[in-house]
């Protein structure tokens, strides 16, 4: 499951999300996960606010992680949102968010996903590949990125 290119697809790279709080990115990401998943998306929202009450998922730097265990889900699945403006995460910096990676995991899962996570983190660490996920409108380069199968300014 460490590899991100099986978790994320081109479609599931949402450009100029229009959110004005944390609640409504939430609410965005569980409505596109829901239509990829067939999990309900209250399910998804649920999950996700009680996984927000022990702690933020926003890392700073304008990055949020947000991530659940969702009992009904076949497979791990991600997305990732660029926000139209970025909005109050609640961020470890006090920064407001604009990158949006969201992983959802079956509840059953191991720890594996914590792998996925610490390398989702790693990744957008990297202050090049940062700047061109936040002025790419092209969701297959972004893909390439994400995935490693891409590098920064070439």
């Amino acid at each position: 499951m460490t590899d991100l290119a099986s978790l994320l697809t081109p479609e599931r790279i949402l450009l100029g999300l229009r959110a004005t709080s944390k609640r409504q990115v939430l609410q965005s990401l569980a409505q596109a996960a829901a239509r990829v998943t067939g999990v309900d998306t209250s399910v998804i929202l649920d999950a996700l606010v009680q996984r927000e009450r022990l702690g933020t998922t926003g890392l700073g730097g304008g990055i949020a992680i947000p991530h659940a265990r969702i009992a009904d889900l076949a497979a791990p699945t991600a997305f990732f949102a660029r926000l139209a403006k970025p909005v109050d995460f609640e961020a470890i910096d006090d920064q407001p968010v604009d990158l949006v990676f969201l992983l959802l995991v079956p509840e059953g899962a191991g720890a594996d996903h914590l792998k996925v996570l610490a390398r989702i983190a790693r990744l957008l660490r990297d202050p090049d590949l940062l700047a061109e996920l936040r002025r790419s409108e092209d969701r297959a380069r972004i893909f390439a990125l994400l995935c490693g199968k891409a590098e920064p300014g070439r």
